[in-house]
């Protein structure tokens, strides 16, 4: 499921780390939401009226993200660590 929504471009990839998680490397045009700003920022997630593949370090934040937002009728789903979803973008990228 991930990686077919990853092929057709139709998603945002979210990543829940911290800022400086997020400096220390990220996926190609993913955008940085940290967990705890979820709730604050939940009207710029619902605008983008397209499906949300999250991501933190292991999946564990992104588990968390992934439950709270579909609580709120947002479709998404918990791509994991960061570098695993990096690898499938990286393989479409040379496909």
């Amino acid at each position: 499921m991930i990686e077919e929504l990853l092929k057709s471009g139709s998603c945002t990839i979210v990543d829940v780390r911290t800022p400086a998680e997020f400096m220390g490397g990220n996926v190609v045009d993913s955008i940085n939401i940290p967990l705890q700003e979820l709730e604050q920022r939940f009207e710029e997630l619902s605008s983008l009226n397209q499906p949300l593949i999250l991501c933190c370090a292991s999946g564990g934040r992104s588990g968390m993200a992934m439950q709270y937002l579909r609580s709120k009728g947002i479709e998404c789903h918990n791509g994991g660590g960061w570098m695993e979803v990096n690898f499938v973008v990286s393989q479409l990228d040379q496909s």
